[in-house]
């Protein structure tokens, strides 16, 4: 097997330096087939799948040389952490879309972990879900086919022949011509001589099996603490949600396919946004499958990119302005100030590139002296390789898929990173750039494997791929998502000890008494609210908001609530009319003839389901209305808020009226919530017709408006 490997590699080297001399398209595919008339008779030939492994998106295990015989096959080697894996993503979906099945073509995507966390079946399915991979994969948790193919690094591409036999290997991202040439002459190569198939695979996708979810992997989240709303980056549903603090949704923004579109905060889209930040009406969004900064003005309405492409980026320096810089999978934002200027640099976690950069919200300079007009977007620490590397000077030091960022200002006057790859959290001084270890890894800075989950001090503690971090000023002390353990844990930055917080380090959904039995699933994200007394957690795989009381030592969910039909650039509550979810049941009264000057009383009676109560806090609310007739309700009170079941809402015929009869609406929205914290909003819509006699009468009327959910 090793020399049969070893003539393959030697194979290959042969042909990519023969492409580098490659004069157009066709010497191009010439040299690609003469590759493949080449192998095709050596015996490099692949091992059969394992018996037993887990199978996902199938009707069961795949047969390497049965089920999938007489097709092209791509082995995807990846694993879901991986940054680099996620950029290939998108070449194997367009693939897929150029050539099906029935063309002669196969993706199956190897899971092979780096993480313990990453060897199980379950997280590797959300992840699926998260990145919206249709095509098999197969967990290769103990790396057996890994090794037999002796692949050294994620992502890693074996393609393979008709039966079974190697033809190339293509390692890392960034091949995706290369990928389609091989793929084109290889299918052609094998029809020409009868061998390809052309019987489908068996899917059995994932997705499908599983309910709608009103949130969908979070990303991260943000508080604005002038008002105490939140903003959430509804990471799955490719969408930005702003929700009030207890749990109403203000405005959604995007929509559930992805895309990239500004304009409007009613027509803009996403993809994949994982950053937040949230100050004044504006939200700067990293928009991370776009490869760009995204501006959400709440006063004007609009969205607007301030910085990439829309195309990933390879430029690991920068310095153009806004739009005209390319970037690479931005995946978290953190305002920060050097010299006397208040929050005049948005510093991005460049996942991508394994850097931080920074976009100048206002003209300025970093440490060193060198000047930067408003708008610039610039490296401002990193080398660009994955490293766990410390260094005074912060373009010499690495980094390691920096995910989560935070500032601590004051006496801190730093940027605090969730260095995800590395297991660690560090420091980058704003005052001169140097990079320094708070916690987690090792010394040697080439060895990414320094993982566990151990409390501790310093490099003693062991964090495994933490991906958000926060600073509490109350407390003076970091917070951090430390995703894969599934727990919260604290640092004091002074005497770097790191301990748990809460959770207990197995992946569920346990809400618990207190913060030790509370559970969490690769949570993404932490953000500090309520003056330093509340802990938001995205507790990401779970597709929810977790709420941690620090003083009390309380876990809860945020109930998060929609109304499905609202404009993303109305408020919940009515201008013109009522706006209810399409949804909304509509119930026909009997008509009404009333007098002017007349007064109704509509006794509102809900009934909720058995054991259900209106949520305490969000704001369940009745409102009138009468399309074209605004004239019946000038100077009446038009909409209120419900708190409890039984309300009485007057209505007062005006003096003189405009027609004959017309249809009143009373709309009623209730938010509440069953015993097991199960929530939901609903809405009902009473039509109430009208018919009009001649004679003004002050009288005063009972109109019953029952209903029994």
């Amino acid at each position: 097997m090793a020399a049969a490997m070893g003539a393959q590699a030697q194979a290959q080297a042969e042909l990519e330096a023969a492409l580098l001399t490659a004069h157009n398209l066709q010497h191009t595919e010439r040299l690609i087939r003469q590759h493949v008339e080449q192998v095709d008779g050596a015996d490099f030939t692949v091992p059969e799948f394992d018996e037993g492994l887990e199978w996902i998106n199938t009707d069961g295990p795949l047969r390497l040389h049965t089920d999938l015989s007489g097709k092209v096959v791509v082995l995807d080697f990846f694993t879901y952490c991986c940054i680099n894996c996620m950029h290939l993503l998108p070449d194997l979906h367009a693939l897929e879309q150029k050539y099906s099945h029935e063309d002669g073509l196969v993706v199956v995507g190897v899971h092979s972990a780096k993480f313990p966390n990453e060897k199980v079946l379950e997280n590797i399915q959300s992840a699926i879900l998260r990145y919206n991979i249709t095509h098999p994969v197969v967990n290769d948790a103990d790396a057996n086919l890994w090794h037999e193919l002796q692949v050294t690094c994620w992502p890693t591409l074996v393609i393979l022949g008709p039966r079974g036999n190697r033809l190339f290997t293509l390692v890392g991202e960034g091949h995706r011509e290369k990928l389609f040439s091989f793929i084109s002459v290889t299918l052609k190569y094998y029809k020409e001589k009868g061998k390809i198939k052309d019987q489908g695979i068996k899917l059995k996708l994932y997705k499908d099996s599983l309910p709608p979810s009103s949130l969908f992997f979070l990303g991260k989240i943000a508080v604005d603490n002038s008002t105490g709303n939140l903003a959430i980056a509804d990471s799955g549903h490719h969408r930005i949600l702003v929700i009030e603090k207890h749990g109403q949704v203000r405005y959604s923004i995007g929509g559930k396919k992805s895309g990239w579109k500004d304009g409007s905060i009613l027509e803009a889209t996403f993809n994949s946004p994982q950053g937040i930040l949230m100050k004044d009406n504006i939200i700067y969004v990293a928009d991370t499958e776009n490869h760009a900064i995204r501006k959400i003005d709440l006063t004007t309405e609009k969205v607007s990119t301030i910085a990439g492409t829309g195309v990933q980026g390879t430029d690991k320096e920068g310095g153009k302005m806004g739009v005209k810089q390319s970037i690479s999978s931005p995946w978290d934002l953190a305002f920060g100030s050097i010299g006397h200027a208040e929050h005049n640099l948005l510093f991005i976690a460049m996942a991508g590139t394994h850097q931080i950069w920074v976009i100048f919200l206002e003209d300025g300079k970093l440490p060193g002296g060198t000047e930067y007009k408003k708008g610039t977007c610039v490296r401002f620490a990193g080398n660009g390789h994955e490293e766990n590397r410390n260094n005074s000077y912060p373009r010499k030091a690495g980094f390691a898929q920096p995910s989560g960022l935070c500032v601590a200002p004051r006496e801190w006057n730093c940027l605090f990173v969730a260095d995800s790859e590395s297991s660690t959290i560090r420091s980058v001084s704003l005052k001169d750039g140097a990079v320094k270890k708070l916690v987690g890894g090792e010394r040697d800075p080439m060895n990414l494997f320094a993982f566990g989950d151990r409390d501790g001090i310093g490099i003693n503690a062991k964090l495994q791929h933490p991906l958000g971090v926060a600073w509490n000023e109350k407390t003076k002390l970091l917070y951090v998502a430390d995703s894969y353990n599934h727990k919260i844990k604290v640092i004091n930055p002074k005497t770097k000890q790191c301990t748990t917080l809460a959770g207990t380090g197995k992946a569920s959904n346990v809400i618990g008494p207190n913060f030790k039995q509370a559970t969490f699933n690769e949570p993404g994200d932490v953000c500090v609210g309520e003056n330093g007394n509340v802990l938001y957690v995205a507790d990401t795989n779970n597709h929810q908001i977790k709420v941690l009381d620090l003083e009390r030592e309380t876990v809860s969910v945020l109930p998060v609530t929609f109304v499905d039909a609202v404009d993303s650039s109305q408020s919940i509550k009515p201008k013109k009319g009522s706006r209810l979810p399409k949804s909304a049941v509509s119930v026909q009264q009997t008509p009404l003839v009333v007098r002017p000057c007349q007064t109704l009383q509509f006794h509102l009676k809900i009934e909720l389901p058995e054991g259900a109560k209106l949520t305490e806090g969000a704001p369940s609310f009745w409102a009138l209305w009468a399309e074209d007739h605004e004239w019946l309700f000038v100077g009446q009170k038009i909409d209120g808020e419900i708190v409890n079941l039984e309300n009485e809402i007057v209505f007062v015929v005006p003096a003189q009226v405009q027609t004959n009869e017309l249809v009143l609406s009373i709309d009623v929205c209730l938010y509440f919530c069953n015993d097991d914290k199960k929530c939901q909003m609903k809405g009902i819509s009473f039509k109430q017709p009208l018919e009009f006699s001649s004679t003004c009468e002050e009288i005063i009327s009972t109109v019953d408006l029952p209903f029994n959910f």
